[in-house]
């Protein structure tokens, strides 16, 4: 694999109250191209904070932020809002949909700023809501959805522009187990068939057994990078 996200001497820092805080601490990192992440640590571990560096939603004080080849922590607000738009899809825990819009209406929401016509928008939709199987529930809103499907139309959401980085901020936070299983499935095959590369934070070590590197953080520093070794014959 060749590397798609390169973080050197990276660091940020907040003033709270008058005390200064290191959220993240001279992190250098390299992360491979359709690559799975799971970025794990106690809260206040700098997890977060180095997913919104690598998504463009936050700047480094030091360092820089290299993706695809161009240094984002160097871009204007309006070049980095378009590089966004082109290369991330990001999935929160809290899903984001907009309770008046149908899945579908919710999917096709990252579109409307593109040239795509109206019948090409709704068919990039399609696509995605079948992605994720959930063309049945397309006309329905977020309230008539369960948690596993709300986060299904959010993964649908992300991908229907076709990024090469998927962003995903504790994204089984709010799912009981099954459905949490079947939204972590639904990640590792887009990443194993569309060769999406994903950051996922996330508490749960079984949602980071999904992933085949797993990133260690505490108090703002990169602790170590493991790598999940294939079983003999898989």
């Amino acid at each position: 694999m060749s590397t798609l996200i390169e973080l050197s001497g990276v660091s940020r820092i907040y003033t709270r109250g008058g005390e200064t805080v290191r959220a993240l601490d001279n992190a250098s990192l390299s992360i491979e191209e359709g690559g799975f992440y799971a970025f794990m640590g106690p809260s206040g571990s700098g997890k977060t904070t180095l997913l919104n560096l690598v998504g463009g939603l936050d700047r480094p004080d030091q360092g820089t932020v290299v993706v695809g080849g161009s240094s984002i922590d160097a871009m204007s607000g309006a070049e980095l809002a378009h590089w966004r738009a082109e290369n991330v899809g990001f999935v929160f825990q809290g899903f984001n949909l907009i309770p008046v819009l149908t899945a579908r209406e919710n999917v096709e929401l990252p579109l409307l700023l593109s040239p795509l016509s109206r019948k090409e928008r709704r068919e990039h939709a399609r696509n995605a809501l079948e992605l994720v199987d959930l063309t049945d529930r397309a006309d329905h809103r977020p309230s008539q959805l369960s948690g596993g499907q709300q986060q299904r139309a959010a993964i649908a959401r992300a991908i229907v522009s076709d990024p090469r980085l998927i962003l995903a901020d504790e994204p089984t936070g709010d799912l009981d187990r099954a459905s949490a299983d079947g939204v972590l499935d639904l990640l590792a095959k887009l990443n194993r068939t569309l060769g999406k590369t994903i950051l996922m934070v996330t508490h749960d070590p079984r949602a980071a057994d999904h992933a085949g590197f797993t990133v260690h953080l505490d108090k703002g520093r990169l602790e170590s990078v493991d790598e999940k070794v294939a079983a003999a014959g898989a």
